[in-house]
């Protein structure tokens, strides 16, 4: 069991953040990542579509063999996270509820922001998990073409810019001190989202709180590889295109293309 690899799912490049920090905080560890690139963006799909296409992939990942689960999507999370950990015996992790509790220790004032896809935001699945803190303020926005730039690659420049001054703009009147990036590819637009926010609002992304839940579950379940172990091996899967797909996943991983294996999903 400790020599399987982590499964990790998004609907497309934006799980990759995730990846990443999994990959700097547990670097024993090998990981699987399989993008179902064919049916991104999610966020515009009905939640029935959604779950149907996420078990789909969770289902090949689990025929693969891994050791856990990290469901790396928002959308997917809200979609479909109680069906998978009834319908697999192997550990499910998701992103939201990190994401929430550092949001809820790192805002000063109370007033906290949250972006997502369409259907992360129509889940209310962020608001569900900051039940918990009954104080705090919660605005949503759905920011859906944030997730059509990414996967082309695009993670700055004026159209950009302009975009993300027109979505955020209700968050800045708001007055938040804390944005949550409640889609695994916001991330990777950080620079652009804390230009247009401000040095004073703190962004929140759930891919370093979400490796934290890994490592943890990994240590109570005695399943971590051990570091003296062979050296861990990454594979990237897409269910479309691979050669944009491999593009993207060196760039944004940060690793030259002779370290990342990348095929297509069967």
């Amino acid at each position: 069991m400790p020599d399987r690899p982590i499964g990790i799912f998004d609907s497309g490049v934006g799980g990759l953040t995730v990846a990443r920090a999994l990959a700097d905080q547990l670097p024993a560890e090998s990981l699987l990542y399989l993008g179902d690139t064919v049916n991104v963006p999610y966020g515009s799909k009905s939640m029935a579509d959604v779950r149907r296409y996420s078990l789909a992939c969770l289902d090949r990942l689990i025929d693969e063999g891994v050791k856990l689960l990290v469901i790396a999507c928002n959308s997917a999370a809200a979609a479909c996270l109680h069906d998978a950990r009834e319908r697999y015996a192997v550990p499910v992790v998701e992103v939201i509820r990190p994401a929430v509790r550092r949001a809820v220790a790192a805002t000063r004032n109370g007033h906290v922001g949250v972006i997502g896809t369409h259907a992360t935001v129509a889940s209310g699945a962020y608001e569900d998990a900051f039940a918990a803190a009954p104080d705090l303020s919660v605005t949503s926005v759905a920011c859906p073409r944030f997730v059509e730039f990414v996967e082309r690659g695009i993670t700055s420049g004026p159209a950009l810019r302009s975009v993300a001054e027109r979505y955020l703009s209700p968050l800045q009147a708001g007055g938040v001190d804390t944005l949550v990036l409640g889609c695994t590819h916001y991330p990777l637009l950080a620079g652009l989202l804390s230009l247009v926010m401000g040095n004073g609002v703190t962004l929140v992304s759930s891919a370093d709180e979400t490796a934290k839940t890994v490592y943890r579950m990994l240590a109570e379940g005695r399943v971590a590889r051990a570091a003296g172990d062979e050296p861990a091996r990454h594979r990237f899967l897409a269910t479309g295109d691979v050669a944009p797909f491999e593009r993207l996943t060196t760039r944004f991983l940060g690793l030259s293309p002779a370290m990342v294996l990348t095929t297509a999903a069967a």
